[in-house]
């Protein structure tokens, strides 16, 4: 087999019809731009949609809740007994919702390798007052500095600065919601009250926006010495500890780990937002569809303008043959017309799917309620160029292999005489 006489005689076939050789090379570069912008810019809104609750939220959130006792005294005054006992109107047990030894636990937990790191916070319920009217509200108390190394806290304070609620005494960051609603500006006093019956004034320095409004109408935030002075209690009540992992994966195994050795409540990010991640793979999935059905269309246009080069080119076919040339051949050339198409097209459509990826990464997209975008959002991950250019060869592969094999089985003899 002489490979460069093959060459030769696909570069001559291929220049003969360049026209349809074109208009091929046109729909797998079509094909590969959209597949490719399509995906960068549907998984990065997958990104920007997931990040609004996963940036905020704690791989592994350690909590108490408040719930009855699994086993009530009564049931274990008759355990041994053939009576039949009936309970009504069963309570809460008193544990409270104080994490009891939170600085031990922390402690243990930074020791742990697994661990990126550990942030303490406080959740409280309380009311803003304005004027006569009482607005209910969610207190946050955290660890500034922790909390914004972990979960971006500085990203979502759309006035002020953060670093103002831990050197501030007696201050607040307020959703923006809250704020409009009870017009408020920055460096205003409100008047917080605790279920306890606590009252306190406290200067707001900052807003926030999460871009979820029911949640920025509620919530606010304070540094965990005036989230405990709010609540009447000492330095060391902690409700919550919040834990962000090197790897997310670990979640689930992880939680069930601390719920076991600590006797305490855990959640692991997957179950707590099972929702955004069933929304994000469906939305993936559907992305990965269309630009495979896209690759697919194009390749039915590959295999029709070499089923029709092939129908013209009967006697050139039928000459090789009588000539010497073999069915492989015949074969290698029509295989390697149409993946010289998929290769120039699919280069062109990688290049102008990374263009148009960054052309729509231009394009102004703000909103109030998202902050912390400015534009579009698009992944650039490099597997989605991987993928579209491995798929372009293998899709015009096949669609020349099977007008291919065609080619290679035609008698020269009967092309001749029918002549």
């Amino acid at each position: 087999m002489n490979f460069k006489l093959l060459y030769e005689i696909s570069v001559s076939l291929l220049l003969a019809r360049w026209k349809q050789t074109l208009v091929a090379a046109i729909g797998v570069t079509f094909s590969i731009t959209m597949f490719v912008a399509l995906l960068g810019f549907m998984t990065g809104l997958n990104d920007l949609l997931d990040g609004l609750i996963l940036n905020r939220t704690p791989h592994i959130r350690l909590y108490n809740e408040i719930k009855p006792n699994a086993q009530q005294p009564v049931e274990i005054a008759f355990a041994e007994t053939n009576s039949h006992h009936f309970i009504n109107s069963v309570k809460p047990s008193n544990k409270g919702l104080q994490i009891q030894g939170a600085g031990a636990i922390m402690q243990a937990l930074k020791a742990d390798g697994r661990v990126l790191g550990v942030a303490p916070k406080i959740i409280s319920q309380g009311f803003y007052q304005v004027g006569t009217t009482d607005l209910t509200g969610v207190i946050n108390g955290i660890d500034v500095v922790e909390e914004n190394r972990l979960f971006k806290f500085s990203d979502y304070v759309v006035d002020g600065n953060f670093l103002d609620l831990q050197n501030t005494p007696n201050s607040i960051i307020l959703g923006k919601g809250a704020a409009e609603t009870m017009l408020v500006q920055v460096g205003d006093v409100v008047q917080v009250t605790s279920t306890k019956g606590v009252k306190i004034q406290l200067k707001v320095v900052g807003f926030f926006r999460s871009g979820l409004q029911d949640i920025d109408k509620v919530q606010s935030y304070t540094s965990l010495k005036t989230a405990q002075k709010l609540m009447g209690e000492g330095n060391n009540y902690i409700t919550d500890i919040q834990i962000k992992l090197k790897d997310i994966l670990w979640a689930p195994d992880m939680a069930k780990e601390y719920r076991k050795l600590l006797n305490i409540e855990a959640v692991d990010i997957q179950t707590a937002n099972s929702q955004f991640e069933t929304g994000s793979k469906v939305r993936t999935i559907i992305s990965f569809t269309v630009g495979i059905t896209l690759l697919i269309v194009a390749g039915f246009g590959i295999y029709n303008i070499l089923n029709m080069m092939i129908y013209e080119k009967m006697d050139s076919i039928a000459i090789l043959k009588a000539t010497g040339f073999s069915g492989s051949d015949v074969k290698s050339i029509f295989i390697s017309i149409a993946v010289s198409i998929g290769l120039f097209g699919g280069s062109l459509g990688l290049l102008a799917g990374f263009g148009l990826s960054a052309l729509i990464d231009q394009i102004p997209f703000e909103t109030a309620s998202l902050p912390t975008i400015k534009t579009y959002p698009i992944n650039y991950d490099i597997k989605f160029y991987i993928i579209g250019g491995v798929f372009s060869i293998i899709t015009t592969y096949f669609a020349g292999y099977f007008p291919a094999r065609k080619a290679s089985k035609i008698d020269p003899v009967i092309i001749i005489r029918g002549k």
